[in-house]
């Protein structure tokens, strides 16, 4: 009976050696992420943005097309105008290196009329929150304060009671019936501005405000499946909801990446803000929508029912995006096993975009192969702001993960 045993041992540690070609198994990528060096990349990176900007007191870094070494400029008015200064202040928090927050603070301040003119559109959050919010979150600056608390009053001004939301675009768009009201999926990521300033010295009602539109939304832009409409146009008299379209998907049915990543998000930090389960609920079912139907690499095709996949471009700022949103709803969720998928997902996702689709030497954006909005033939493939800005805020929640430290909390010794 020893003999047989014996023997049985030996089939079987033989066939485990040549099963395996007789080699130690790989680590995988994920142990060895090394976070600090892909900030240390987005730091090199932006150094070389800094040296190709005019110097002219207006422009912004929004894009670079494929096979180009040059970006294409905007002004403050542009929805991304936030994006380059947000990204500024995120190198600061990372190093505490006084350049950084020269230069956020520079650029930031090309944003100060958004606090003193009549709203264009929802996304001063975007714009505002991003640049002087972070700055403030870092300094303590009471100007940027103040910039803060009069843009979450320009904000609010496009709430229409009637309906319970915020009108995302108050101007003609194609297939929005204008004028009836239209209420975007992004515009879930502007209500940070209003719960913050509500908070900090602002008017008490725009914490209403932003519960009323993520109520809304909750309601009316999920189908039974938990993906989402890109837009619902509104009765701007009787709030009833006409119809749900999309402006950047396929598909009025189809889950277009980025606006399920701007679901996920958006409900994550209404939990984050307010408390109620309702949201993380939300949160999660919407971010199972997306993970469950993510190809193997992680990184979503632009839209997750375009016809040509796996010929469809993909969307980096989706994933970028949605690895950050994943690292805070790891922080919220009960299911200490939920919580461990977010985590290793989104770290996951980190590994392939800092593995695959960094530009490297091809530009000096942070990632290639983002995709803006492809049914208007609009940055197709592009290296585009706010995939950076995700990227790098992704990789400090990721750090600060790692370290212990309370994703609230800067990674340095804020100075003034």
């Amino acid at each position: 009976m020893t003999n047989k045993i014996q023997i049985l041992t030996s089939i079987v540690i033989l066939s485990l050696a040549i099963g395996c070609g007789n080699k130690k198994p790989k680590k995988s990528n994920v142990q060895t992420f090394n976070i600090d060096k892909q900030l240390s990349y987005c730091a090199q990176q932006a150094t070389k943005t800094l040296t190709l900007i005019p110097k002219d007191g207006k422009s912004l870094p929004r894009n670079i097309a494929p096979d180009s070494q040059e970006w294409r400029f905007i002004n403050y008015k542009d929805w991304t105008s936030g994006f380059w200064p947000g990204t500024l202040w995120y190198l600061y928090e990372n190093t505490n290196d006084q350049k950084w927050k020269e230069q956020a603070d520079t650029y930031s301040r090309y944003l100060t009329p958004l606090s003193v003119t009549p709203a264009l559109d929802h996304d001063l959050g975007f714009q505002v929150f991003n640049s002087f919010g972070n700055g403030y979150r870092l300094t303590g600056n009471p100007e940027y304060k103040e910039i803060i608390l009069k843009t979450a009053d320009t904000l609010a001004t496009l709430f229409n009671p009637n309906v319970g939301t915020i009108l995302s675009w108050p101007r003609e768009v194609p297939n929005m019936e204008w004028p009836q009201h239209n209420t975007i999926m992004d515009n879930m990521i502007n209500l940070e501005l209003l719960f913050w300033a509500s908070k900090n010295g602002g008017d008490k009602s725009l914490y209403d405000i932003a519960v009323s539109h993520a109520d809304k939304t909750m309601k009316n832009h999920f189908r039974p499946d938990y993906t989402s409409y890109h837009v619902v146009v509104y009765d701007r008299e009787t709030g009833e909801k006409i119809k749900g379209v999309t402006h950047q998907g396929y598909a009025d049915d189809s889950m277009w990446a980025r606006g399920q990543g701007w679901a996920i998000y958006g409900y994550t930090m209404v939990y984050r803000e307010v408390r109620d389960e309702k949201y993380l609920d939300l949160a999660q079912k919407t971010a199972k929508a997306y993970l469950d139907r993510l190809p193997n690499d992680l990184i979503p095709y632009w839209d997750f029912n375009a016809p040509n996949i796996p010929n469809e471009p993909r969307d980096a700022s989706a994933a970028a995006l949605v690895s950050s949103a994943l690292l805070e709803l790891s922080t919220f969720t009960k299911d200490s096993v939920l919580a461990k998928n977010y985590l290793d997902k989104a770290e996951k996702m980190l590994v392939e975009l800092s593995n695959t689709y960094q530009s490297q030497d091809k530009n000096s954006a942070f990632l290639l192969h983002s995709t803006g909005h492809k049914p208007n033939g609009s940055e197709i493939d592009y290296s585009i702001n706010y995939a950076d800005y995700y990227y790098v805020e992704a990789l400090l929640r990721l750090k600060k993960l790692k370290n212990g430290i309370p994703l609230t909390a800067s990674l340095v010794t804020k100075t003034k």
